[in-house]
């Protein structure tokens, strides 16, 4: 029974006390903001020339985007004002030690502090939160606020480039003479702060500048790119792509797609090179980093097709529509082919089985063509017959005229057209020699082609990239 009533006492005790520290603050509520004691639109100051100072810091909680098209910046962030209103001090002891209260921030005055560069024409806060007056006449202002700001992008080194997005805040309508805004921080406050998929804040510097008599506070946002999306959706197919316009130059010209794949390479770069364009801002002041590897791969692409071409010229060429040049035997069939280790079939295998088939077609065993001219009855007194044509064949032209005399007219009908054929099959030799020849000059062409492309890829990419491989994080 004891232990109830003390509960029951110590309840109303306490509902008491509640009941009291609400009317003692709403008599210091009414007390303070009394019409005819405060006006919310004069500025506190007890006399015309003295100075209101605005202690200002900047809390950020999220850097939602960075749009590098439209040159835009957009963060969620807390402006945390804090000054002094004499009209705003009690004396805590007559109101039940009441030391804060919280009111509308219409209700009180504000130093008006607006974001001086933004994008989107949204100077205010998203949220006029309340304000809390301390007994000491000391007013804190912490207003959220989703701001869209301007900010030059630097595409020089995309993507693996580093942004300075700077945020200017004042007052829009005091001067420094009338209202001064102090930092109450160095950096931005970033305690609160959720993490960006694409971007780091590498630094957040704050300073205060004077434009004539106004005040202004900068801060300068380094962020700087995760670049590991473009390296794998854009880099990396880029360098695909060019290693194929290299193996061009290994592709046999016979097989007929060494123009398509070339073609075929600066289609999908053209692509690539419409993507970038949706991506980056269009300005004319700096080349993106990919942007300018892409045209580069394009160039390299470019001069690939035409060599190709050429190739395919030197490699088509027959006898009858181009004679070799001495200078390019030498060249390109006796000093770079050791240069380059590149082996033709040895001559003298080549001597050896031409030897061989001239022997099977026209030197038959003496018993075989000795059993012919018995076959055919044409043998005759003084060894004369196919014995005496093959003897002709090498004799002088008036022995040869002297003993085609002494043939019927079948035979030197059958001697010419065989001479005929002879010729023929020779003459195709000699044009299917000149035509290998050819095809090997455009092998050696093609053999240097590959390595001097390569080299120039591989260099190429390097010297482009090794910038920002090296890109220091300090600005």
């Amino acid at each position: 029974m004891a232990q109830w009533f003390v509960t029951c006492l110590l309840t109303a005790v306490l509902a008491g006390r509640v009941v009291l520290s609400a009317e003692s603050e709403e008599r210091l509520v009414t007390r303070l903001f009394n019409s005819s004691r405060y006006n919310p639109m004069i500025r506190p100051a007890q006399f015309p020339t003295e100075i209101v100072t605005v202690k200002f810091y900047l809390i950020i909680s999220q850097l939602i985007s960075v749009n590098e098209k439209e040159e835009v910046m957009k963060t969620n962030v807390w402006l945390a004002q804090t000054w002094m209103d004499y009209r705003l001090m009690w004396n805590k002891e007559d109101y039940d030690h009441v030391q804060v209260i919280r009111v509308p921030s219409e209700s009180v005055w504000k130093p008006d502090i607006v974001l001086f560069n933004n994008k989107d024409g949204q100077y205010d806060v998203a949220l006029y939160t309340k304000v809390l007056i301390y007994d000491d006449g000391k007013v804190e202002w912490l207003p959220p606020a989703i701001y869209q700001s301007s900010c030059a992008i630097d595409v020089r080194h995309f993507p693996f480039d580093k942004q300075n997005c700077t945020m200017k805040f004042g007052s829009w309508t005091y001067n420094g003479d009338e209202v001064d805004i102090v930092l109450d921080y160095a950096e931005a406050v970033m305690d609160d702060f959720k993490l960006n998929g694409e971007w780091d804040i590498i630094k957040s510097p704050s300073r205060r500048t004077l434009e004539g008599d106004e005040v202004y506070v900068h801060y300068d946002f380094v962020i700087k790119r995760k670049p590991l999306f473009y390296i794998i959706n854009l880099i990396i197919p880029c360098i695909l792509i060019s290693s194929l316009s290299v193996l061009v130059f290994y592709l046999p010209s016979d097989c007929g797609e060494k123009i398509t794949l070339s073609i075929s390479v600066l289609l999908a770069l053209t692509v690539f090179l419409l993507l970038i364009a949706d991506i980056i801002p269009s300005t004319s002041l700096d080349i993106p980093l990919i942007g300018r590897y892409l045209m580069f791969t394009m160039i390299f692409v470019t001069f690939t097709t035409v060599t190709t071409v050429y190739i395919l010229n030197v490699h088509h060429r027959t006898a009858s529509t181009h004679d070799m040049p001495t200078w390019i035997r030498i060249v390109f069939i006796k000093v770079l082919p050791r240069i380059l280790c590149i082996k033709r079939p040895a001559e003298e295998v080549v001597d050896a089985k031409e030897g061989a088939i001239r022997t099977s077609l026209y030197h038959k065993p003496r018993e075989d063509a000795l059993e012919m001219r018995k076959r055919n009855g044409m043998m005759t007194e003084g060894g004369r017959g196919f014995g005496a044509i093959s003897r002709s064949s090498t004799s002088s032209p008036s022995m040869q005229q002297t003993e085609r005399r002494h043939l019927a007219p079948e035979l030197e009908d059958a001697v010419r057209h065989v001479k005929y054929i002879a010729n023929f099959f020779k003459s195709q030799d000699d044009d299917s020699e000149v035509s290998d020849e050819w095809r090997f000059v455009a092998m050696v062409i093609d053999r240097i082609c590959l390595w001097l492309f390569l080299i120039v890829c591989v260099l190429g990419t390097l010297g482009l990239f090794k910038e920002p491989l090296f890109y220091g994080d300090d600005d």
